[in-house]
């Protein structure tokens, strides 16, 4: 009886390790990768990054829901650049990760061009289509379809910042006319969430300090287009205030404006946040 020739298995994926241990300690976040040649998820709920950046139809869409959002959790009208801002704030934020999370875990870069990305935020979901990658000298990954090889840590984390601001320079055409923000201040919301959301799910798998220091390198205040730094620094009074352990924390390069919603609720990180505030919380949460 002849026996049927095993078709090759298809090559792993490059970054699939990171984004499983993302889906494992981030509730309610989720990445799957379509293959090379596969087409990216559509229908009701999603929408490509590209779609967002052309700032039609698409974006009306995408933002039509943190309108509606406002309205029904703190019964006021947002006005339509508070409206933009929160909705970048809300895809930026778990975007970012398809690249910061692997160079941080596996130490690859994923490239991930706006046409590559798709997302449904109702449900927490990203779509991305990994076709090219930078890692390291002596990475097995290096032999995989699509690897670029990189001389060092430095130009690995450059790797990082160029991808990031390969997507996030597409994305920003259509956000940018509704947030009437001007280029400083947008690259500066990127930025933010670039650091924030990594050092949460540093925190979340339980290398905080590590996600700390490798964003103060990645994230200098030197490379361009980015704005602002890492810019880490110990709370005052955060040993005393949280049994003991003194806590990191940053100012925003900008704001998410949500003050304009609610006065009398800032977020942890927002230069209107007094550190003494700041304790308070954390150590409420500890």
């Amino acid at each position: 009886m002849a026996v049927p020739a095993l078709l090759p298995s298809p090559p792993a994926s490059p970054v699939a390790a990171s984004y499983a241990r993302l889906a494992g300690v981030a509730a309610g976040l989720s990445v799957a990768e379509t293959a090379g040649d596969g087409v990216l998820p559509c229908g009701t709920g999603w929408v490509r990054a590209d779609e967002l950046g052309a700032g039609g139809d698409g974006l009306d869409t995408f933002l039509a829901w943190d309108e509606a959002q406002v309205r029904r959790d703190y019964k006021r009208v947002a006005r339509p650049d508070v409206v933009a801002s929160f909705g970048l704030h809300r895809y930026a934020w778990p975007v970012c990760l398809l690249v910061t999370l692997p160079w941080f875990l596996e130490r690859r870069v994923p490239r991930v061009p706006a046409r590559n990305v798709a997302f449904r935020r109702a449900l927490g979901r990203v779509a991305v289509r990994v076709e090219e990658f930078a890692c390291l000298p002596g990475d097995p990954a290096a032999a995989l379809p699509g690897a670029r090889v990189v001389a060092d840590e430095e130009a690995l984390r450059a790797a990082a910042r160029e991808a990031l601001a390969e997507h996030f320079e597409e994305v920003l055409g259509g956000f940018g006319p509704r947030m009437r923000r001007g280029r400083r201040a947008l690259w500066g919301m990127v930025t933010d969430e670039i650091v924030e959301s990594l050092w949460y799910v540093g925190a979340l798998l339980g290398e905080e300090d590590r996600a700390l220091a490798e964003l103060e390198r990645l994230m200098p205040g030197t490379a361009r287009p980015y704005v602002g730094a890492a810019g880490f620094r110990e709370l005052p009074g955060s040993a005393e205030g949280c049994g003991g352990a003194a806590r990191a924390t940053r100012d925003r390069a900008t704001c998410c404006l949500f003050y304009t919603v609610r006065p009398e609720d800032t977020c942890l990180t927002c230069p209107r946040t007094a550190d003494p505030e700041r304790v308070r919380r954390l150590a409420a949460t500890a």
